[in-house]
This record gives C-alpha cells, structure tokens and sequence, in this order.
C-alpha cells in the first residue's frame, strides 16, 4: 500500500504493459504517467526543486521559473502547489491547449512566447525570456532544466535502477530524447553497471539534437530546435528518427485498443517497433519507456482537424487508412 502526505511524493514507475497481445510486438512499455503530474517529468521536476532547497537557492519569497513545452510544467506546477510556491511557465504556441489549462488550474502562470527567435526556434526564444525575466526579478529561480545535473541523476537513482531490478535480462533499452535527461541517466547507469545493453535513442524527425537538419515539429516533448547540453552521444549504441505521422499512427492505433498514450510515447514505440521488425532475433528482453499519458493530447494528435491543419490531407489520409 503506498501512502502520500503531498502530491509530489506519488513517483510510481513500476507498472508496464506488454505489447505483444494489442501491437504484436515483443517489447515491454514502461509506464510513467501514473503520478499526479501525468508524466515521467516529475521525478527531475522534484530533484531540481529539492537540490536547489538544499542549496540555498530558493528562499521564502522565490518564484520558480521554467522554459517547457509542456510535461515539465505540469511537474512543477504541482510541485509548487504542494509545497506552497509560485511557479511561472514559459512556453510557446506548440503546448497543447489542455496542458496549459492543467497548469494554470494548479494556481500557476502560464506565458506563451508565440515569436521563434531569429533563426526560427522557439526554444531559444523562451530561454532568453526567462534569462530577461531573472534579470529584471532578482528574487525569480531559474532551475534550467536543459543543464541541471539534477535532471539526468533523478534518472539515474531512480529509472534506471528499477529498471535493472525489474528486468535482470534486459538487452535493449530505448529512450526517448527532449533534454536528455532520462536518456543520460539511464545511459550512465547502465554502462557503469551492464555496458552489455543497447541504448537506443528515439528523437523525432526536424529535431537537432544529435545533428541532423532542422525542421518543423508540432507534437511537444522530444526532438530540439538546439543541442541539448546534457547529451553526449558518446553514450548512445543507435538513434532512431521518426517522422510525427508516424507518432500519431502508433498512437491511435493504441487507443484503439484502450491505450490513450502521448506523443512522445508513441514516438517511443514507432521506433521500437521498426528496430524489432529489423533486429527482432537479436534480442531478448527489449524495454521502451513511455514518458507521459494521452489525455493531454486530446485535441492534438486525436483530432481530426489538427492533424489535417498541420500534415496536410494525405497526413490525416494515411493516418485514418491504417489506424
């Protein structure tokens, strides 16, 4: 029985689904959005806010600030409210509409940067309004997660570890890619403690994060318009880039079947499943963790109507002929 005092102490990553029975497939789902934040967020959302506690950083009269596209603001927007802080999230055009509404319902502020910097990046934009921001507001804490250690060590301590407990025969592991920070600590972990498994990286096609050119991208979570600083591919046996109507086919064909999953999760699976169609022999034990539930999604990747908007009639086409 687990028993809570606060909101942001329910961290339960230790349920999975097995794929073979709803996609065929031989791959266990690691389930992460069973918390109160809905995503696998909240496990670097509550590091960074304690590490920064410890250190003096935040005092009775900080604000917390935060460039996210979403997950992670919901994290710290519960955050804050269990412990009785103010929150400030910045984000831009390609949050979803409910993700928005879920953190201001948590008694956060939520400022939509809708102008992309020079070369075209949202993400750019949003950090320099936050680093303008801390400038004019001496008392407002910028945790940044796109290069806090806390971010990858929560991964660390507690992702991969249970991992490594839950399957001792696990050979292959992949990861989605935002900042990184689920990707380098489970990526340390294991080559510290079982080099033997495969990390496989998963960023979506138009994301920059391990090169590659630029490109549009719609669906928040993973992929970057910038390197991110935590990465270092040094660390990464593969990557694997997949197309966003590609997500929203895996998505949707899961929900049909009961399981209402986000996008960065059916990116996840996409690329797992094409690596087993290719690789399926050379595995035993293959794990994909699924970082946030679908609800969010609602009006995004389930909807008719936004898919036709933003990957034209043969997107939504393909989508609804093999869904």
């Amino acid at each position: 029985m687990t028993v809570i005092s606060a909101a942001h102490e329910l961290i339960d990553g230790d349920v999975y689904i097995d794929l073979r029975a709803s996609l065929g497939l031989p791959l266990h789902l690691k389930c992460e959005g069973f918390n109160f934040a809905g995503s696998i967020k909240i496990q670097p959302a509550v590091r960074m806010v304690e590490a920064a506690q410890r250190d003096g950083l935040i005092g009775p009269d900080s604000v917390l600030i935060e460039s996210s596209s979403g997950n992670l603001g919901v994290a710290l927007a519960v955050i804050a409210a269990s412990k009785g802080m103010k929150f400030i999230c910045v984000t831009d055009p390609n949050c979803n509409p409910a993700t928005m509404a879920l953190i201001r319902a948590l008694g956060a502020e939520v400022v939509v940067v809708d102008e992309p910097d020079a070369s075209g990046s949202y993400l750019a934009a949003r950090k320099a309004y936050v680093r303008s921001d801390c400038a004019r507001n001496p008392h407002h804490v910028w945790l940044n997660q796109y290069e806090n250690p806390a971010n990858w060590i929560a991964h660390y301590e507690n992702t991969a570890t249970l991992l490594a407990k839950d399957f001792p025969d696990l050979d292959t592991l992949f990861i989605g890619t935002g900042t990184g920070g689920t990707l380098m600590g489970c990526a340390r972990y294991f080559r510290e403690h079982r080099p033997e498994i495969r990390i496989i990286a998963v960023d979506s096609v138009g994301s920059v994060s391990f090169a590659g050119a630029p490109g549009p991208r719609h669906i928040p979570g993973l992929g970057a318009s910038a390197p991110m600083p935590l990465i270092d591919s040094d660390l990464v046996d593969e990557v694997i880039r997949i197309h966003e109507v590609d997500t929203i086919h895996t998505c949707r064909r899961l929900a049909a079947r009961g399981l209402l999953l986000g996008g960065s999760s059916g990116t996840v699976i996409t690329a797992a499943a094409q690596w087993l169609s290719h690789h399926g022999g050379a595995t035993r034990t293959a794990v994909a963790i699924a970082p946030d539930l679908g609800e969010r999604y609602i009006n995004t990747i389930y909807n008719d109507a936004w898919v036709g908007r933003y990957y034209g009639q043969d997107g939504l086409d393909k989508i609804l002929e093999t869904s």
